[in-house]
């Protein structure tokens, strides 16, 4: 039990060449599918590794690389398959990859590799921004999610900068900026 979590963020991770093909060949009902997959897989290895007392550093970093495959993919997905329905709300998701991106960037520089913080806010991110892609991709763009889920990346994404700003040192599963302060 306690290498199916790895096994999950592994597998998330594999199929990254696999949705970038599909995106590509412009199959968005095969993509939708393993799209889909994924997200499923990323509650689960998180819940498991939780629940069975499995998490592990290794994990953490799996669970962060597999995300970020996973933004890629959509991302790209966004772009060659729902760019004109997004267009219009276009402020949203340019504010939100600024802040990812900036998120990003601070973790390089400063620690020379990419964050895995598992800060609450980006697992209620996460969730948000799940379940809009979840709806994205299999049924259409719902205006009012979007907004919600590029706001919470938003929030998300700048905590993450503050709190990476603030460490000395990379660490894994903070929680949030507040818990540093009661240390």
């Amino acid at each position: 039990m306690k290498k199916i979590p790895n096994l999950l963020s592994g597998y998330r991770l594999a199929t990254l060449p696999l949705l970038v093909f599909l995106i590509y060949v412009g199959n968005q009902h095969l993509f939708a599918i393993f799209f889909c997959i994924n997200l499923v897989t990323d509650i689960l290895d998180g819940y498991i590794a939780r629940r069975f007392d499995a998490a592990t550093p290794l994990g953490a970093r799996l669970d962060s690389l597999a995300d970020l495959g996973s933004y890629i993919a959509a991302l790209y997905a966004i772009s060659q398959f729902y760019w004109q329905d997004i267009a219009p709300f276009s402020v949203w998701f340019f504010a939100f990859l600024g802040v990812f991106v900036l998120s990003q960037l601070t973790s390089l520089i400063k620690f020379k590799t990419f964050p895995s913080l598992h800060l609450y806010s980006f697992k209620v991110s996460g969730y948000a921004q799940g379940i809009f892609l979840f709806i994205l991709f299999i049924y259409q763009f719902i205006p009012a999610l979007f907004i919600v889920a590029m706001t919470f990346g938003i929030v998300a994404c700048m905590e993450e900068t503050i709190t990476l700003l603030y460490l000395k040192e990379m660490k894994s599963n903070v929680k949030s900026i507040f818990s540093l302060h009661r240390k």
